[in-house]
């Protein structure tokens, strides 16, 4: 694949590692005006080499009393600062950058922004609304915290129960999540998914945010969409959701003051009641999922992986930042969506596009690959989609509604 002309780079200005292998990143990058170096494992080598990419391997699979080593690494190459691309480098970019810093605390917030006890138990502590909370070790744990809820909960006998929510501590997203109504439904998780964190559920609107950040002030504010989680999300949201903002921004303030985030950029997911209380989910400390980077490039134009080394460089001025965004939802050329494709057969031989989904003058392209193998794997938990479609168009109820019944087409058949 032929890449664009790179940019030349500027020396008075931060020179960055990004930890994790992402295409995307490292394309846009090569079009900004920051010096770089990616941090991969090995098997990226290859292609680093082979297009001139700055590369320094390393596996994160391995904590070690090896594990300073990659500071020091990048700080004798005169790296300013690590940005974590997926979960798994959270922590390793707090760890890195508590040395290129010279600021030990930065690992400390990695862990709680890793953690998702920890984390519950910092927003609590700021002040932030958070559902009831545990960490199970075994499935007992889990029976008693799902009684317990609906014991609060003033349910009688015969009353269905209000669900709970297993989450696994450090993953992203959906991965390991689980919704259990019945003690039956515990038998099903296996021993290695055990110590989990439980959750009440919530009942309400969710959503997510991404926010960029420097000195401490949110520079753009994204509010996304989800029209069914795991499945689809469109960027900027509803005017319905979009009344919230300046309740959403409070939250936002208050959740970077509570975790003393002074730069960089965050991820995090809110529920809104009926009654317009908000409830804090989670928050990640790295790019979302869903490719809303991607959908944020199509629908305001900027590119968010620029815009992320922006918000992590210690060189990044004031002025720069301020010029590098456009304004929130008004600047928005239309609305852009993506639908998450899981196959709805047990068996299937090949990839079709429905004809619906084709004609319609919002569907703009895919990433589905045809299937390698016939019988479909069962879903556990939320599970992985196979790939994504990408919608366009000017209105979101429009876009809201068309992904919504993407719900109920075959695209492998």
């Amino acid at each position: 694949m032929p890449r664009p002309e790179s940019v030349s780079k500027d020396p008075e200005k931060g020179f960055v590692a990004l930890l994790g292998w992402s295409l995307s990143a490292v394309e846009a990058l090569d079009r900004f005006d920051r010096r770089y170096v990616v941090v991969a494992p090995d098997w990226a080598e290859e292609y680093c080499s082979e297009h001139e990419i700055p590369y320094v391997p390393w596996n994160f699979e391995r904590l070690n009393d090896r594990s300073l080593e990659i500071a020091e690494t990048l700080q004798e190459m005169g790296v300013d600062v690590a940005i974590p691309l997926f979960e798994e480098t959270v922590e390793w970019a707090g760890a890195i950058n508590s040395v290129l810093l010279e600021n030990p605390r930065l690992f400390g917030q990695a862990m709680l922004l890793r953690d998702k006890a920890l984390m519950k138990r910092r927003a609590q502590l700021g002040g932030i609304r958070v559902g009831i909370f545990e960490e199970a070790h075994d499935r007992d744990d889990v029976i008693r915290f799902l009684k317990r809820v609906n014991q609060t909960l003033l349910k009688l006998d015969g009353d269905p129960n209000d669900p709970i929510h297993l989450k696994a501590f450090d993953k992203a997203g959906c991965l390991g999540h689980r919704v259990i109504r019945t003690p039956d439904e515990v038998d099903t998780i296996p021993d290695e998914e055990f110590p989990v964190l439980m959750e009440s559920h919530l009942d309400g609107w969710e959503f997510a945010v991404e926010a960029w950040v420097h000195n401490g002030k949110i520079k753009f504010l994204n509010i996304s969409e989800y029209v069914t989680l795991g499945y689809s999300v469109f960027v900027p949201a509803t005017p319905e959701l979009e009344r919230y903002r300046p309740q959403i921004t409070a939250q936002i303030e208050k959740l970077i003051k509570t975790f003393d985030i002074e730069f960089g950029f965050v991820h995090p997911e809110y529920f809104v009641t009926s009654d317009g209380e908000m409830y804090f989910g989670e928050v990640a400390y790295r790019p979302p999922g869903f490719k809303v980077f991607e959908l944020l490039e199509r629908a305001y134009g900027f590119n968010a992986y620029q815009a992320l080394v922006l918000a992590f460089d210690p060189r990044t001025t004031e002025e720069e930042i301020d010029a590098f965004f456009p304004t929130e939802v008004e600047d928005a050329s239309g609305v852009a969506g993506c639908f998450g494709v899981y196959p709805r057969r047990r068996v299937v031989s090949e990839l079709q596009i429905p004809e619906e989904t084709e004609d319609d003058d919002y569907y703009e392209s895919h990433d589905l690959s045809a299937p390698l193998e016939e019988t479909v794997t069962k879903r556990t938990a939320f599970g992985t989609h196979w790939g994504l479609l990408y919608f366009f168009g000017d209105d979101p109820y429009r876009m809201r509604d068309l992904l919504k019944k993407q719900e109920e087409l075959d695209f492998y058949v």
